[in-house]
């Protein structure tokens, strides 16, 4: 017999494996699902409320209008540029919270070495407000961001770095404008055009208002001073970006992608109207927004979320009849902190890793992720260079700079875009006829909205429905954890009151003079005047505080909102387990746990294995036999001589009736502190085992944030 086998000449795929059609693919899976609902076994509803189907196909993103648009062209949604990041790469940038310049511009300067190539600052909050360090409390300066307030502290700042070759971002709260003049002024020091520099010095009420529940002026005062930044550069010409827009802080806060979006665009409209009501051309309003938002783990949602952003801005700026050109949005993706965790940080490696791969897949402009231990440090270098180098691998390993929108033709990641967009301009849509983004924050709608999602995240989180490993799930019992800590803020404040005090006594009487007749002229003018004559002012030696209560002499008016409840996920667990910790500390072990498992390894192991999870994420020590008891007073014996503070019985439904009431009955008797845990929720027994004495039932979908809780208070770990 030959064992040659033949082929037949020609291979038809079509004809040989038949493409199913969708109702018959559906009809296959109903029979493997055994008559489970199809809608509730295979439909995810997500935060935003799009159902996410098990399978799309070209029936869903036959009727999507921009499916056929190209690169760089028409609505965006594939990207602002034709040739991709071929053209023009994406920003690598990191965040800094150093207070000092010294310190800022070492740590610049190292990184600009190393890969970065984008400067990114914040300006702590007295620097924000235009207050010097001698006017502030201690305690402010510094928090969160640089402190400065004169010229020379600028050159120190920037010294040896070359601002031609790297864009610069400040972040520089509800109004830019007092540093913008200083950093105008600093330019003109050096003999240094605006019109070569990049980047932005952005002003954002509204996200200033959100995060401190308060502007310290009024709203004319604070768009007239935008108006005046925004001026300065289209003046000279430069295309530095003074108008800022984020939806970091409503991620950072639990808010969902239609959220984030609609509420950022509603805010840029509101803004795009007020530099339009004070005489500005709109085609170089647009030019000067710049969007910030935060990037979550839903890694194909935050695609969506980038694409579905150029649509909504190509959309709306439309409406305004602003050239093709300049519908263009300029995107800065930050990784959120909201899913960032204090204990197992290594694993936030892990969780910017997927959220920047999203946000370069998604098209951003300038990529900022954080380093791992930012959520409880002040990140060093080598935190520093991890989060640096995860974009660099991504671009000179992974090659994504290579290609032009990736997700372009996918069923699925078509069709979400279209959905997010969808949704978000319906958000954006009701907000506007409601009386706009202002109206929205100060009624408390848009700081409500956002608490609901985030109740419904926090929910999720407390059940363990939406995992966080090594926080709510996958604990590690043996982690040594970390001791969050602070820069001493106090040196930082003595140093800063010493400089700013010293700065302006120096130089002569004449150049003092100088100052105060400029800053009184600055207090008497209300028109674009001003600028100049501030900028003559830091160079003759002013500081921020003067020039900017001279510019607001004026327009002192607070308005106060409920604020964002901007916080992070895991926060509910962390404090469950430092508890326990500092439980440790004081008394030499942690809150125990026994586990009475009951027969053969077979009968108890599963439940055993889940029982010690869901202990270890509140922090107990777990005492877990070495093999199952045969007898329930066998198991009592060694429950009382662990010294355990908590029994959990591990066993079968069918057992429970048999083996619980004897364990409970001769415990209670023995111990009747201990508290009684069952594992596993049988419906049908649950009020039987309660009489027994069960105190405590834990189970897959149990609130085990609620149920730790509620055993670390009854065990005296929290008070």
């Amino acid at each position: 017999m030959s064992s040659e086998i033949k082929l037949e000449e020609k291979l038809n795929l079509k004809k040989d494996f038949p493409v199913p059609s969708f109702d018959e693919w559906k009809k296959q899976v109903e029979a493997d699902i055994k008559g489970e609902s199809f809608e509730k076994k295979l439909i995810t509803k997500t935060y935003e409320g799009i159902e996410l189907k098990p399978i799309y196909t070209s029936d869903d993103i036959k009727n999507i209008p921009f499916l056929n648009n190209y690169p760089g062209f028409e609505n965006f949604v594939r990207g602002t540029k034709a040739s991709g990041y071929h053209s023009s790469e994406w920003e690598i940038a990191q965040e800094y919270s150093y207070a000092l310049p010294e310190e800022l511009n070492e740590t610049l300067r190292y990184d600009l070495q190393r890969g970065l190539n984008s400067i990114n600052i914040n300006l702590d909050l007295p620097t924000q407000l235009g207050i010097d360090a001698d006017q502030s409390k201690p305690g402010e300066v510094g928090k969160g961001g640089l402190s400065i307030s004169g010229i020379r502290k600028m050159q120190v700042l920037f010294d040896n770095i070359d601002l031609t070759e790297h864009p610069i971002h400040i972040n520089a709260g509800f109004s830019a404008l007092p540093f913008t003049l200083l950093f105008a002024a600093f330019t003109r020091e050096l003999r240094l055009s605006l019109m070569n520099l990049k980047g932005s010095i952005t002003s954002d009420p509204y996200d200033f208002l959100l995060k401190q529940g308060y502007l310290p002026y009024s709203l004319k005062q604070i768009f007239d001073e935008i108006k005046f930044s925004t001026q300065l550069m289209i003046r000279s010409n430069s295309p530095i970006r003074t108008i800022g827009v984020s939806g970091l802080n409503y991620n950072n806060a639990g808010a969902n992608a239609v959220q984030e979006l609609a509420f950022a665009f509603a805010t840029a409209v509101e803004y795009l109207e007020e530099m339009l009501n004070r005489g500005l051309a709109i085609e170089e309003v647009v030019k000067r927004f710049k969007f910030t938002f935060g990037i979550s783990s839903f890694y194909f949602m935050e695609i969506a979320k980038f694409r579905a952003a150029r649509i909504l801005w190509n959309n709306i700026l439309k409406q305004y009849n602003v050239s093709e050109e300049n519908r263009k949005i300029y995107i800065h993706g930050k990784t959120s902190q909201y899913n960032q965790t204090i204990i197992d940080p290594y694993v936030n490696m892990l969780r910017t890793t997927t959220e920047a791969f999203s946000a370069v897949v998604g098209g951003v402009d300038a990529l900022t992720t954080n380093p791992f231990d930012e959520v409880f440090d002040v990140p060093d270098q080598f935190s520093r260079r991890i989060s640096r180098n995860t974009q660099i691998i991504l671009k000179e390993e992974s090659h994504l700079d290579q290609v032009i929108d990736p997700a372009a033709g996918s069923f699925f990641v078509e069709a979400l875009t279209a959905q997010l967009a969808e949704s978000a301009w319906k958000l954006f849509q009701q907000i506007d006829e409601s009386g706009g983004m202002f109206k929205a924050i100060e009624s408390g709608f848009v700081q409500d909205e956002v608490n609901k999602i985030a109740e419904a995240k926090r929910k999720d989180f407390a059940k363990r429905k939406s995992i966080l490993v090594g926080a709510n799930m996958y604990a590690n019992p043996k982690e040594e954890l970390p001791e969050p800590k602070s820069p001493d803020y106090e040196t930082i404040y003595k140093k800063r009151v010493e400089y700013i005090q010293k700065y302006r006594i120096s130089g002569d009487d004449q150049k003092h003079k100088n100052i105060l007749d400029k800053l009184q002229i600055i207090a008497d003018t209300k028109s674009y005047d001003l600028v100049e004559t501030a900028i003559e002012a830091y160079i003759d030696g002013a500081a921020i505080g003067e020039v900017a209560s001279s510019i607001r002499s004026s327009g002192k008016e607070e308005i106060k909102v409920k604020p964002l409840k901007i916080h992070r996920a895991s926060e509910i667990f962390e404090e469950l387990r430092f508890a326990s910790e500092d439980f440790r500390k004081k008394y030499g072990h942690k809150p125990k746990v026994f586990l009475a498992a009951m027969g053969p390894l077979k009968q108890y192991k599963a439940r055993a294995d889940f029982s010690r999870g869901f202990f270890e994420v509140g922090g107990f020590e777990i005492i877990y036999p070495s093999q199952g008891f045969k007898s329930t007073d066998e198991a009592v014996e060694a429950a009382i001589k662990s010294e355990a503070e908590i029994v959990t019985i591990c066993s079968t439904d069918e057992t429970y009736p048999e083996i619980v009431p004897p364990i409970v009955k001769l415990i209670k008797e023995k111990s009747p502190k201990k508290i009684l845990v069952l594992a596993g929720y049988p419906k049908d027994q649950i009020e039987y085992h309660k009489k027994s004495g069960v105190d405590e039932f834990i189970f897959l979908g149990a609130d085990a944030h609620s149920i730790l809780s509620k055993l670390l208070k009854s065990i005296g770990v929290i008070v």
